[in-house]
């Protein structure tokens, strides 16, 4: 081999080497490129999620376009589906996600403390530290619970600001709500349980609350995109314990869903991501948990899915800070810790089910 040809060589080596490391994010480590590196021969990721594929599509798009040799295989489940398909998948020692990403906060942690790796990701002093369970489990968004109504046939004045005032407007007018008002059924949807939880929590009053709001009769859903359909037809004219980002999303191009924020609390989940211990591609994994912590990817859900983010320096309103800048006090996230796992006891599950049923006449 001749010199020209030895030296071409080395320089496009070099040159090789240099574009490849300045893909790294900046303040990542040097070593942080054998991951990369590792993460492309896997050439592949699979999700486990309950964000629906439509909303996580932009996320999905820039991960591929910043990492052009690694597809991401993404199963979208409610989040009941998800915890039973990974724990089946898990016991039969077969294939299943790398990466466990959940809205239902408790069983997302449940299934954490069970099978999550433990990786510190570099993007953990980004992220408040409620939201960052023994390196392990993370909180990825920053989403308030609101309510939604019908808005041609809800007048403005009748529009609730707290969760007393949603219980006077449908204890008073029981026949104009009569299994009109919508909300999760606590015992299909996990997430529905956990936000009823974190409720009763937030609220002493909480099931005298739930009686008078149930007064008219409650209309249990499973999804959130139900729940918005039929409260935009007006065959449910309220719904409590929405997630406000996909509220958000649709009421863009719908001009019948209107929504409300409760002053008087509102809460704030973060949805549960983790990598698998057993997880076939851990290294575009990392890659995955870490793209969705960045700015960057942080920046896609907050401008482009309209999921707020869970960081504070993203250009724009819907993040922790400007949030925060309009509900103030009222914001109050549910933290990424053991505390969400009290309830899912069996024994205490079923008991606090039982007590739901009983207020919400169901």
């Amino acid at each position: 081999m001749s010199n020209t040809c030895r030296i071409s060589l080395i320089t496009a080596a070099v040159l090789f080497s240099t574009t490849a490391m300045s893909a790294l994010p900046q303040g990542y480590p040097a070593e942080y490129q054998k991951v990369v590196d590792a993460a492309t021969k896997e050439g592949k990721v699979v999700i486990y999620s309950t964000t629906d594929t439509k909303a996580a599509g932009p996320l999905i798009e820039g991960f591929e376009k910043t990492y052009p040799g690694i597809k991401v295989e993404y199963n979208d489940m409610n989040s009941t589906e998800l915890y039973n398909r990974f724990i089946s998948e898990q016991a039969s020692g077969g294939g299943s996600g790398d990466v466990v990403w959940s809205s239902s906060m408790d069983t997302g942690l449940k299934l954490a403390t069970d099978y999550a790796m433990e990786y510190k990701s570099p993007e953990q002093n980004q992220l408040p530290k409620w939201a960052v369970w023994n390196d392990k489990a993370y909180g990825t968004t920053y989403e308030p619970v609101v309510f939604i109504y019908n808005k041609r046939l809800i007048p403005a004045g009748d529009v609730p600001d707290s969760h007393a005032a949603l219980a006077k407007l449908i204890a008073s007018q029981t026949d104009k709500f009569k299994s009109k008002v919508t909300t999760y059924d606590i015992e299909k949807s996990g997430l529905g349980f956990m936000l009823s939880v974190q409720d009763y929590k937030a609220d002493p009053n909480y099931f005298k609350t739930l009686a008078d709001v149930a007064k008219g009769g409650l209309a249990v859903q499973s999804s959130t995109g139900t729940m918005m359909e039929r409260v935009s037809s007006g065959e449910n004219l309220i719904g409590f314990n929405i997630l406000g980002s996909y509220a958000e999303a649709r009421a863009k191009n719908d001009p019948s869903l209107g929504i409300a924020y409760p002053k008087d609390y509102t809460l704030v989940l973060s949805r549960v991501s983790f990598i698998s211990q057993q997880a076939q591609n851990s290294n575009a994994a990392k890659l995955w948990l870490d793209y969705v912590l960045s700015e960057k990817g942080q920046s896609i859900l907050a401008n482009q899915a309209d999921i707020p983010s869970i960081r504070n320096d993203i250009e724009g309103k819907n993040d922790i800070a400007g949030l925060t800048n309009v509900l103030g006090n009222a914001l109050k996230p549910i933290p990424v810790d053991e505390s969400l796992l009290e309830y899912l006891q069996p024994k205490k599950r079923l008991d606090y089910i039982k007590q739901w049923r009983a207020a919400a006449a169901k």
